[in-house]
């Protein structure tokens, strides 16, 4: 009896050991990205780049991302999730090195997609650990537990950010993360035991992954080109690619992507694209208003991220109540709600203009904020609950590629509105007043969006509890 729970000490132990270290891991990717959006008009600034060029600096690290996710998330169902998250951290943090020492725009984008493939190590697969460790009945709270994490880093982002750029310079942001990833690296070599894998005689999907990467690359870049002819062509090609992925993965025995997952899984399915549309409908929220707080409202940038911070500090503060719900409520119930909010917020900031007072700013980001909060970890729950363990790494990877390809799209959306109205030229006070037309346009899309959303968040069915 002493022996049982001597054991069952051990384990909680253990897993308050993972839960930290995917923690800080979940919080200093999210930190990254924040940080880097208010530090973009000083980047802007050193290098003479126009809007089109400084939305490239948050897209290379995403495209990158996307494109790794799902490969890593399979590797790591095959290989083993802790030796795969190890690596991930460690290729974060020598390129956020290099960012910090980047002398020209090309090497700080090369050092951005690598920073990305080291996200893509350790995105989905802490959260494939995570659901490893802890039994079904904990899942949600231990989930919301590491959403809030994410929002903590997006709120901290801001903040810190723009003390750092304005008190040292963007680079500094660059280094703090470096150092930050490689204390977590001793934490992780030092107290993370255990491994954690799928079958053994998997075998990983090359053909695939290939197909897969073009798909997106093709997409996303074709995406961010248009309204040019090369736009449309890539686009037609990932499309293709798309179909030719569906086709080949339905024919193999070990396929990357599992589409059954997707035929005959509602919640997987409709969860995923729930996120997909949420995420397309809100990341630029943060880099539209980092621009207009800075360029039309004249903030430094500590201020702007002093403002910036209030969506995910209600993130924060909201998901893990959110996440614990969702292990009693129907998560679409949650998500669908959370959606709603959402919409609300959107709506409220497409009535922006150069006179919106402050207050009115607040109460549009605190919305989505609560939206959000609402939306996240009963979602993720809902997946992770929806798959049997030898899918866990790649049910989490499938939805943080929906995360990072919506932010994406998100992010396209902005830029294909800027490249229209504003054209490929610095913002300068001659293009406020298009610029300020672009923004409404952009919530204006998101709101409608997000709408859609809410009909694809009902959509799935009920929780599955998988132990």
């Amino acid at each position: 009896m002493h022996r049982a729970a001597f054991l069952n000490t051990m384990k909680n132990s253990s897993n308050k050991i993972i839960l930290f270290i995917t923690t800080v891991v979940s919080f200093i990717t999210p930190f990254m990205g924040s940080s880097i959006n208010i530090a973009l008009p000083a980047i802007g600034k050193e290098f003479g780049l126009n809007a089109i060029l400084l939305g490239w600096i948050a897209t290379s690290y995403l495209l990158s991302a996307a494109v790794f996710l799902v490969p890593f998330g399979k590797i790591a169902d095959i290989y083993g999730r802790k030796k795969i998250f190890t690596m991930g951290v460690v290729i974060y943090s020598v390129s956020s090195f290099l960012a910090a020492i980047s002398q020209t725009v090309l090497l700080l984008i090369l050092s951005r997609v690598l920073q990305g493939i080291g996200g893509a190590m350790i995105f989905g697969i802490g959260v494939a650990i995570l659901t490893s460790v802890f039994p079904g009945g904990e899942r949600g709270r231990v989930l919301g537990i590491n959403s809030a994490a994410v929002y903590i880093g997006l709120s901290m982002g801001p903040v810190i950010g723009g003390f750092l750029t304005q008190h040292f310079g963007w680079r500094s942001i660059f280094t703090l993360n470096a150092i930050i990833g490689l204390s977590v690296t001793f934490l992780i070599l030092w107290k993370m035991k255990g491994e954690w894998k799928g079958p053994e005689n998997e075998k990983f999907d090359f053909t695939g992954s290939v197909i897969y990467a073009i798909m997106l690359i093709a997409i996303i870049y074709g995406f961010s080109s248009l309204p040019a002819t090369l736009g449309w062509v890539l686009i037609l090609t990932g499309i293709l690619c798309l179909y030719m992925l569906i086709i080949y993965e339905s024919s193999i025995i070990n396929p990357l992507l599992n589409i059954k997952l997707f035929r005959n899984n509602a919640v997987f399915a409709f969860s995923n694209l729930a996120a997909l549309i949420n995420y397309s409908a809100t990341f630029a929220v943060g880099f539209l208003l980092s621009l207009y707080l800075q360029y039309i409202k004249g903030y430094y940038p500590r201020e702007a991220g002093m403002v910036l911070m209030s969506q995910p500090i209600i993130m924060a503060i909201f998901s893990p109540f959110a996440g614990k719900l969702s292990d009693k409520i129907e998560s679409k119930l949650i998500a669908s709600a959370g959606m709603a909010f959402t919409v609300a917020g959107l709506i409220l900031l497409s009535f922006l203009n150069d006179g919106s007072s402050l207050w009115f700013i607040l109460t549009g980001l605190i919305i989505i904020g609560f939206g959000t909060a609402l939306f996240s970890s009963p979602n993720t729950n809902a997946v992770m609950g929806s798959v049997e363990r030898n899918f866990y790494g790649v049910a989490s990877a499938t939805l943080s590629t929906m995360r990072i390809v919506g932010q994406m799209l998100s992010i396209g959306i902005a830029m294909l509105i800027f490249a229209v109205l504003i054209g490929r030229v610095q913002i300068t006070p001659a293009c406020y007043k298009p610029f300020l037309s672009s923004m409404r346009i952009a919530f204006v899309i998101f709101s409608i969006l997000c709408t859609i959303g809410i009909f694809a968040s009902l959509a799935r069915g009920n929780n599955i509890r998988n132990q």
